[in-house]
């Protein structure tokens, strides 16, 4: 028997209904997008010095609530590294920081976050490897600068890097930075955060660090180049300056957008801008860098010539002393 033609109206009605309130399941979202093998949140999950998708190096070490890489202490250096190559041609890393210590007018040096060919290679470099093949982004904290960067500390800056570039702490690195920007991360008591995407060539790098759970925008530049397959890294260094520097948390996502004609894993990185160049200028406060052999060097040879003058006028002094009684003994005789 067929149904009334009341009962077969509600039920199309309820049909509607409930296809007009169910979500798409194909749409995606930031979980479907987020990459768990090159990411670290609490809790933890390794056991003693080693972290699972991650490899340490160096002074850093584990706790309940974050990943220190260097302790507020004098030369240190410590690293965390990624075990697992970025397959994702456009990325974007959510990084929660923490820097802070007891200093107040110096402190240092800073820590950086990296996407490099390479990885586990310590240096002078914010305790990684100088001449670096990829992006470098650098959280500089080093506070007794005088020279032409014209810019407060601490400065973000970020550095595209083939492998024959140099990054010159004495300015900052100004000299081969794409972009940097001021921002006043030390000490805070809130949380802070700092995101770096790249999309299509375009290098953006954002911040939240006055707790006000918005992005503040650092440095956004086109025409950079990164392949796939580098791998992420975050690391730090003390030198005579000191600072706690706390990893809280890293969160990667991949970015739609991939130009399926380009051969991502044998770009080469560049950047189509760089900082104007100019000369090297000595930093005056070189010496309370991580690397101050070279001061060192120099305020040894200025004590040993300060000794030696000392001594000659020493040795001149008695001879012209001897003389003079030489010469009173004769004015008896």
């Amino acid at each position: 028997m067929a149904a009334p033609s009341h009962v077969l109206l509600f039920a199309t009605f309820n049909v509607v209904f409930f296809c007009l309130n169910t979500p798409v399941r194909s749409e995606k979202t930031a979980e479907d997008f987020f990459k768990r093998e090159h990411s670290l949140m609490r809790p933890y999950t390794g056991s003693g010095a080693s972290l699972p998708m991650w490899d340490m190096q160096g002074h850093s070490m584990i706790t309940n609530n974050y990943i220190r890489l260097t302790p507020d202490k004098q030369s240190r250096q410590g690293a965390i590294w990624n075990k697992v190559p970025n397959r994702s041609p456009n990325w974007e890393l959510h990084i929660h920081f923490h820097v802070h210590g007891q200093g107040k007018s110096l402190f240092g040096d800073g820590f950086a976050v990296w996407y490099t060919k390479d990885k586990m290679q310590s240096g002078p470099v914010f305790g990684s490897k100088d001449f670096h093949t990829g992006l470098g982004v650098y959280f500089d904290t080093y506070s007794n600068h005088n020279g032409p960067h014209n810019h407060p500390h601490p400065y973000i800056s970020a550095q595209i890097n083939n492998g024959t570039l140099h990054y010159d702490h004495d300015r900052d690195g100004t000299h081969t930075e794409v972009a940097g920007c001021h921002a006043p991360f030390r000490n805070r008591d809130h949380e802070t955060h700092v995101a770096v995407r790249y999309m299509r060539g375009r290098l953006e790098i954002m911040t939240d660090i006055d707790d006000k759970s918005e992005w503040k925008s650092c440095l956004d530049v086109q025409g950079v180049k990164l392949p796939t397959g580098y791998y992420f890294g975050l690391s730090a260094t003390t030198g005579q300056l000191a600072d706690n520097h706390d990893i809280i948390s890293v969160k990667t996502y991949e970015l739609d957008g991939a130009d399926e004609s380009l051969d991502y894993a044998n770009l080469s990185p560049s950047a189509d801008f760089f900082a104007p160049p100019r000369d090297h200028v000595d930093d005056p406060g070189g010496s309370f860098r991580g690397d101050w052999t070279m001061s060192l060097k120099n305020m040894f040879l200025l004590i040993f010539c300060c000794v030696l003058g000392v001594m000659i006028c020493l040795v001149v002094g008695v001879v012209v002393f001897q003389k003079r009684q030489e010469y009173n003994r004769k004015r008896f005789y």
